[in-house]
């Protein structure tokens, strides 16, 4: 995954009093405190204003601009991504927001059922199929090896918190692994030697110690489920807007007033109980507030909370990330990209690039008449020394990888991307991370606390844990959050 990126790599200070002979600042109260301007906190101000309108909201935000994470590039006629590329359309909640933030008439979408995933195996792209039986049918691995999946039926669930490589090898066979990998490469930028499977699949994990096996769990789900929804079941897509993923924050902070209900440029020094509830002190105005909302990715917002809560330290003082960076490639129509989404590349395969997305298959309008947009992501964190590279190095060395791939000409365009934000690593410690968060949950009902990193990375699931924290400032009651069984998608 800069501008508005930047703000999420510079932690919040910590809590300082002020010089005496410091001039007094403004104070000014509200029923709702958000410390955040990207997607978490603006998804929280927006559920909130829908369901309890008489409430005072201000949102603050240390950038010139809403986003966070979320920002667009465009250049030339390209038009990328520094942060998330889209989102599954299999979310109520998200598809509310977009309702709220005015964007229906702004989507694009690629659906699964119709683009193509590709694997990098043994030097070549692969096709992968997204549904199981046509996986099933394509000689990826071995028929000894497809048989080896249902091994699973018989295999115990794993003691303690194994990696997602031990449980995978366990419960499915080693020759699995490479599209394991491929899979939280393409999620996580990750290692998954070092994430956790408690903490990146809960909802699996939770399948497999109920019912001993997650075949038998994913069988028992579809016959409970069976006549919920009527109709046929169709792939979900992939969804973003005519004018990139900026759209969505920006149509959100158009909603609140710039000055009364949001602040840019307003970073936070401190926070701390106040007889009211939450004194927040920031560089404009001390801001005294019912209900604070903490929607910073993890590592800020331990940063933040650590010396307000002296009584309930975190298990952590902080959580490992990953940083990447986007090269992004434009080619001529002589440029021969297989038709899809994209391409992952497991680490037994050595290739300089983590993978690459065919942007302008997914959607229109991602480059010039006649040209192709090809952003590749180096880095990770299994190769953080790619990052030192220079633009120039960066450049060739993704174009000889991906030739050696494909069929393609020199570029016509080309550009570097360096998001300052990291991606949140769910490693060791991390499930007792969040059982520290929902004990301070339950010590605070005035405290709530979301953003990047917090139960998922992905869109949906910040859009998702803003919702229940809105229904948790509404109603004082915490909305149930069985772990979710998600699909596995390449």
């Amino acid at each position: 995954m800069v501008s508005t990126i930047e703000t999420l790599s510079r932690q919040p200070p910590r809590a300082a009093k002020r010089p005496t002979n410091e001039h007094p600042m403004q104070t000014t109260q509200h029923d709702l405190c958000i410390i955040g301007g990207g997607l978490s906190g603006l998804s929280t101000a927006a559920f909130v204003r829908q369901q309890w309108p008489e409430l005072n909201i201000m949102v603050l935000e240390q950038a010139a601009v809403p986003g966070g994470a979320i920002a667009t590039y465009n250049d030339a006629g390209y038009l990328a991504e520094w942060g998330p590329h889209g989102f599954l359309d299999n979310c109520d909640e998200s598809r509310e927001l977009i309702r709220l933030a005015g964007l229906e008439a702004e989507i694009t979408s690629a659906p699964l059922g119709r683009f193509v995933r590709y694997v990098c195996l043994d030097g070549r792209l692969r096709c992968i199929p997204q549904k199981p039986l046509a996986i099933l049918r394509e000689p990826l691995v071995s028929w000894g090896a497809k048989l080896r999946v249902l091994a699973d039926l018989w295999q115990k669930p794993l003691a303690g918190e194994p990696s997602v490589a031990q449980w995978v090898a366990h419960r499915f066979g080693k020759a699995l692994l490479p599209f394991a990998d491929a899979v939280f490469t393409g999620t996580y930028a990750g290692d998954f030697e070092r994430l956790k499977i408690d903490a990146v699949m809960p909802g699996v994990r939770e399948l497999e110690r109920m019912h001993g096996s997650v075949i038998r769990g994913v069988v028992h789900k579809m016959r409970k489920g069976k006549g919920a929804k009527k109709g046929k079941k169709h792939l979900p897509a992939m969804t973003s807007f005519s004018g990139g993923m900026a759209m969505l924050p920006t149509r959100l902070a158009a909603g609140l007033r710039a000055g009364k209900e949001i602040l840019y440029g307003n970073p936070v020094r401190g926070i701390e109980r106040d007889e009211g509830g939450w004194l927040v002190q920031t560089e404009q105005a001390d801001i005294t507030c019912r209900h604070l909302v903490v929607a910073l990715p993890v590592n800020p917002c331990l940063h933040l909370l650590a010396p307000a809560l002296p009584e309930t330290p975190p298990p952590l003082p902080q959580i490992p990330e990953a940083r990447i960076l986007s090269v992004l490639l434009g080619y001529d129509q002589r440029a021969r990209i297989p038709f899809g989404f994209g391409y992952l590349a497991p680490e037994r395969e050595q290739r300089f690039a983590l993978g690459a997305l065919f942007s302008s298959h997914m959607f229109p309008g991602r480059a010039p008449q006649g040209c192709q947009l090809v952003e590749a992501l180096v880095g990770g964190r299994r190769h953080p020394e790619r990052l030192e590279l220079s633009d120039d190095q960066l450049i060739e060395s993704v174009h000889a990888d991906l030739q050696e791939l494909m069929e393609l000409p020199p570029p016509c365009f080309s550009a570097v991307l360096r998001p300052r934000a990291a991606i949140p690593q769910l490693e060791a410690g991390y499930p007792e991370l969040l059982r520290w968060r929902d004990e301070i949950h339950a010590a605070h009902a005035d405290l709530h606390l979301c953003g990047f990193g917090w139960k998922g990375i992905g869109i949906n699931d910040m859009v998702k844990e803003a919702c229940r924290m809105a229904h948790r400032i509404g109603t004082g009651v915490t909305a149930t959050n069985r772990a979710e069984v998600k699909g596995v998608y390449f």
